[in-house]
């Protein structure tokens, strides 16, 4: 069970949920390969001058590959750890595992939301989300995927808190 199935309240359902995009793996990748072919280049030069006992070579790219596994383990901690979520009564967004950062919203209380897309983030699908309420606004969280879908839910969420109750009529002033 994650943040948002242990904060719901009575009577509340979740009825969409949004992860962060795969982008977020691009950059910390990219780390990974540099930090492996800097290795490698080490190795080659290590083995031009005379060479490595198999020990030290082992050893050496067992150190290399360690370091580059860290940028992308942090991106999958990341990922892992972060929960958008939309349900009923509330908009739940978590990010960060260690040092953690929750918003919510009642749906009452949201004004509006945005959606910040680049060239880039319309391409891939993805993009940044602004909720404002009364009285102030979230900050924004990054690189969500699918965000103007998300957008949607909640808006269609706000819509159903206004639907007339079914059966209900209206005796107001003819």
């Amino acid at each position: 069970m994650g943040y948002v199935e242990n904060n719901l309240i009575t009577g509340e359902a979740v009825t969409y949920r949004a992860r962060l995009h795969w982008i977020l793996f691009v950059k910390p990748t990219l780390i990974a390969l540099v930090i492996i072919a800097i290795g490698g280049l080490v190795f080659y030069a290590a083995e031009s001058r005379g060479g490595l006992s198999t020990e030290a070579a082992l050893g050496l790219w067992l150190a290399v590959l360690i370091v580059a596994a860290v940028p992308v383990l942090a991106a999958v901690i990341n990922w892992r750890s972060a929960e958008f979520a939309v349900t009923n009564k509330r908009v739940i967004l978590k990010t960060g595992f260690i040092q953690s950062k929750t918003e919510e919203m009642f749906l009452n209380k949201i004004e509006s939301v945005g959606v910040d897309q680049t060239l880039t983030g319309r391409i891939l699908g993805f993009g940044s989300i602004v909720i404002r309420g009364t009285g102030g606004s979230l900050e924004p969280f990054h690189r969500v995927s699918a965000p103007l879908e998300f957008r949607k839910q909640i808006q269609e969420q706000i819509g159903k808190t206004f639907e007339p109750v079914s059966g209900s009529t209206s005796t107001g002033p003819s």
